[in-house]
This record gives C-alpha cells, structure tokens and sequence, in this order.
C-alpha cells in the first residue's frame, strides 16, 4: 500500500482548503483515522457487540433452559428475532436522528475553520460510547441499554464522518482522490484485521473460551472488556489526524443565523443544487440509498451469521479477519481502478455484486461453508462503493464547499437510514426468520443502484 507523494509546497489556505499536492505524512495521519474507526465498524456494529446483544445472553434463561442444545427451539428462534427486530427498530430511530440534525451540524461548521475540532468531539462521544458499553451485561435487563448505547454511537459516528471525508480534499488532489480514498477505506480493514486478532487471542478466545487471559464469559465479560479495548483502539488512532492534517481556513461569514433558520439555509442550497447542477441531487439521493444497504450488509450480516448458520462468537470473528482481508485488498485495488476508469463504474459494478451475493444467502441452505462463500464475495464489494462514492463527490464538489456538500452527503446518507434496519426488522418480524431480513437489506441495494444508472460525474456550480 504505497502512498502518492508530490514534492510542490503545499497551497491548502491559498485554495480555500484543498490541497494542490499529496504529502505522505498527511495522508497516512489521515488514514489512521479510518485504521482506529474500525474499532466501531468492525468490533461494534458488525462482529461482536451487535451478534452479542443478539446473543443468548439477552434470552430469557427459562427459554434457553427449555430449548437446551437445540438452536432452532420455536420460542428460541422467537426471542432472538424479537431481538433482532428491537436492535433494528433502536437504529431506525438513529437514523431518524441523524437526518434531522447532521443538515444544521454540517452547515454551521461550514467556512468555520473547525472541522478537526468537531472531528475530535464527535469521535470523543463515539468512543465514550464505545466504552459504556463494558457496563452492558449479559442479561436480558440490559439489552434497552446496550441497544442505546448502540444507536448514540452511531450517530456521532456518522457526524464525525462528516469532517472526515471532508478532510479528502485537505490531503489529495483530483488525479488521486480514487487512489488516496482506496487507501483509507483500505487501512480502516487492515486495522480492522489486526484489531480483532488482538481481541480474538486476548480476549475471546481461539478455539474456546476463556481466552489466554483467563477471562471469564459470564455475564459476557470477555465481550465488554473487548469492546473497552477497542474504545482506547479508536481513541489513540484518532489523534494523528487532529496534530498532521493542516486546519482549513476560517472563512467570513455574513447573517449567521439560529438553529432552526438554518434549515431554511439549507433549502436555499438545495435549490441552487437543482438550479446549478442536478446531478449532485441525483447523487446525494442514489448515494443515502444504497449506503443505507451497506450499513445493513455491516449491521445484521453478523446477526444472520449467528442465527441462521449457527457461528459461535469465535466463529463470527474468524470470518471477521477473513472479511477484512477480501474487503481492504478489493478497496486498495478498487481505489486504483477509480482513478482509471471513474468512480461511477465502481459503483455500478460492485452494486450488482452486492444484489447477485445478497440473494443467493436466501438460497444456501443453513450450511456455515454456504455463508463463507457468499459473505465474502458480499464483503468484496462493500469497500469499493465506500470508498468510490467519498472520491465521487469531493471531485464534483466545487472549492471551498466541501463541509456543505459532505454535510448534505452525510444528511441525505441517513435521511432514509431507517429502510434498511426498518424493512429489516419488517421481514424478520412477518416471517420470524431472520435469514429473510436479508430480502429489505437487497431491496435497499437495488434501489440505489437504479437511481446510481442516470447519475452524470459533472462539477457542481454554486454561486
């Protein structure tokens, strides 16, 4: 994974924040924000603490006493889509959250010259968050909480995104944004390969549990003292960015106005959006469509891999490292095609990818060698759209607008967050199958991809 490199000195205050070269320092202090963030994608939201709350644990002991060894007991199946169903309904709400508030967050740190600052406060409340739930223990009772905790972490997480992708253009240039992004997405796999080694030698264990420390499972203890790792994990990554990456320039700013006015801001932008250049419309649309798929591919694949095909927690991480693995080298060489061939072909590519893989799990029996297959052809595309879509939009974006339009990016991103974990929760509930959750979360990518086909990469006129 080598870095671009450029040896012109650097022009970021001259061009209203973005870079005119590409320096490596710059670029991997960039990066290790994405390394550390896997803390949460990887450990939080997809394997560990998200299958956890879906876990046994959160049963009623008589339920799992009746059904003993046999997993697909009737009333064991029950309660775990029923809490599955209740972890989807804790996100929708998330979801609902972060479309009303990220449109006014985004825009008042517009031109302010803060967005590290609010980069750090916002990765501080996702790691607090991250570390509260060490307090989540294995009982029924806790699951509201652990739920909770869960749904506030991915709203500051997703605001901290905002700051973060806008940073894209602080450190590469329009030649290598693809290359540059690639990276990034890359490095946030690799950390998350290396993060949940750790945890499955420390913590999990190999092969059984208790492993090598010694900690005991009961009351899911060597869970939460993974996740507390993984919060100090996230928490020391996060802070080369805010000391190597230069701070964009303070702009002024005329009729600053109060929270709500702001939404009458935004709408003023919206229109000449759609005035300027509809595309970016059509994009920020297409866009918070098929994420939404993605967010749901990361959220409930774990839940379904435990449920439907039987992986214990060791299991669920063995897959985990060998997800990351297929992911960051696709993302890697995914960044490089970008740059070659646009990022709209990326997308439309790995979208497709995504629909064939994600209804073939409707198809492959309860075998775990049916999931390993499909997961990871399903994982082998998940980064590239990541990655091709941040590159996609700070190319169209004009100078100096990016905390705006990565703001509208981030809005539109959640604005219809609640389809995926909604139809979700919707087809688990009707069915009480998890496995045909699967079925909301291919719609959702379907959906995007549609909307993706007329989507032109034209550069954004705002006056």
């Amino acid at each position: 994974m080598s870095l671009p490199d450029q040896p012109a000195p650097d022009a970021l205050a001259a061009t209203g924040g973005r870079a005119t070269v590409t320096r490596k320092p710059r670029v991997l202090a960039w990066a290790l924000w994405d390394w550390g963030s896997a803390a949460f994608n990887a450990v939080v939201t997809t394997f560990v603490f998200s299958t956890y709350l879906s876990s046994n644990y959160f049963i009623d002991p008589a339920i799992v006493a009746a059904a003993g060894d046999d997993e697909k007991n009737p009333a064991l199946v029950a309660a775990k889509a029923g809490n599955a169903s209740f972890i989807g309904v804790a996100l929708m709400i998330a979801g609902i959250l972060i479309a009303v508030l990220a449109p006014v967050l985004g825009q008042r740190s517009d031109g302010s010259g803060r967005r590290k600052l609010w980069l750090a406060i916002n990765t501080g409340v996702v790691v607090l968050s991250m570390a509260a739930m060490f307090f989540v223990e294995g009982s029924p009772g806790y699951l509201v909480l652990g739920a909770t905790l869960l749904a506030v972490g991915n709203i500051f997480f997703e605001f901290a995104g905002v700051n973060y992708n806008a940073m894209l253009v602080q450190v590469s240039t329009r030649e290598n944004m693809g290359r540059v992004s690639g990276f990034g997405w890359g490095m946030g796999y690799v950390g998350g390969i290396v993060l949940l080694i750790i945890l499955l030698v420390g913590f999990i264990g190999l092969v059984t549990s208790p492993g090598p420390l010694g900690i005991t499972t009961e009351a899911g203890l060597h869970i939460r003292l993974a996740v507390l790792a993984s919060a100090i994990w996230f928490g020391v990554f996060a802070i080369p960015v805010l000391f190597r990456v230069p701070e964009i320039p303070a702009r002024a700013r005329t009729g600053r106005v109060g929270f709500f006015a702001s939404y009458g801001v935004l709408f003023g932008t919206l229109k000449k959006l759609w005035h300027g250049n509809r595309q970016v419309l059509m994009f920020l649309l297409a866009s918070a469509v098929f994420r939404d798929g993605l967010a749901g591919v990361f959220t409930f694949g774990a839940i379904i891999a435990a449920q439907v095909f039987g992986f214990s927690s060791s299991q669920v991480l063995y897959f985990a490292v060998a997800a990351n693995v297929v992911a960051g080298i696709s993302t890697i060489v995914a960044g490089r095609l970008d740059d070659r061939f646009g990022a709209k072909n990326v997308i439309l590519f790995s979208l497709i990818g995504l629909v064939i893989a994600g209804t073939a799990v409707l198809f492959i029996g309860t075998a775990p060698i049916g999931f390993w297959i499909v997961g990871l052809i399903l994982c082998m595309f998940v980064g590239p759209i990541q990655s091709a879509s941040r590159s996609f939009l700070a190319r169209i974006t004009p100078a100096g607008r990016e905390g705006e339009i990565f703001g509208l990016y981030a809005t539109t991103g959640r604005a219809v967050s609640f389809l995926a974990p909604g139809l979700f929760a919707l087809f688990v509930g009707l069915s009480g199958d998890t496995r045909l959750g699967i079925l909301g979360i291919v719609l959702v990518l379907l959906a995007g991809l549609l909307l993706m086909l007329p989507v032109k990469a034209k550069q954004a006129q705002i006056e």
